[in-house]
């Protein structure tokens, strides 16, 4: 049986360290993500139960003064619609899409 040549050998370990990097990048995207979708899920629980209304309150305030400066989609802020609608900003949509782009 023939031995393979040191250069084999590190070009097999360096695509398995490409493969590893991959799978830990795949992972560490996936613990982002849910991180998101939970806190997500925390903010509109507390805005849709009004249990506090301090905290629901000053949250949906600061909600519609900073999500439109986030979400540069239409399609985005499509998804937000219901709670942009009370929105005490008066700048309008072409301000905001200047504060985006800046």
């Amino acid at each position: 049986m023939a031995r393979k040549s040191i250069g084999e050998r590190l070009a097999q370990l360096e695509a398995r360290r490409k493969t590893l990097q991959i799978r830990l990048s795949k992972q560490e995207r996936s613990i982002d993500t849910r991180r998101k979708v939970l806190i997500g899920a925390l903010i509109l629980h507390r805005l849709e139960t009004n249990r506090d209304v301090q905290i629901s309150g000053g949250l949906a305030t600061w909600l519609r003064s900073e999500l439109p400066k986030f979400l540069v989609r239409d399609a985005d802020r499509q998804l937000f619609d219901d709670l942009l609608v009370g929105q005490t900003n008066t700048s309008g949509a072409a301000t905001v899409d200047s504060e985006v782009g800046q």
